[in-house]
């Protein structure tokens, strides 16, 4: 079972360089709709890869809709969720 850690960071994203003030559930770069590979549950920062996390495509599910990441390094699959403050341009283009 996964267990969230809430986990407040604050990150330069090393995608498109924007500055990142984190809430503890902050988990890509609302600009860009990127990430890295950090976790294996997450917030828990014990993944070992580090790959950047590409969006790949946008998912709904009732009300919440969901970011689909791929880690360019190894493949690994993740979903999160959308915020408020994320670039819907760029989620629509997926």
């Amino acid at each position: 079972m996964k267990k969230f850690i809430k986990n407040k960071e604050d990150f330069k994203c090393e995608k498109c360089g924007l500055f990142v003030t984190g809430d503890g559930y902050t988990n890509h770069c609302p600009n860009c709709l990127w990430s890295k590979h950090a976790d294996i549950n997450p917030g828990d920062r014990l993944a070992d890869c580090g790959g950047m996390m590409e969006p790949v495509r946008s998912e709904r599910k009732g009300q919440k809709e969901n970011l689909v990441q791929k880690c360019v390094k190894c493949g690994k699959i993740k979903k999160n969720r959308l915020s408020e403050d994320d670039n819907y341009d760029k989620v629509i283009s997926l």
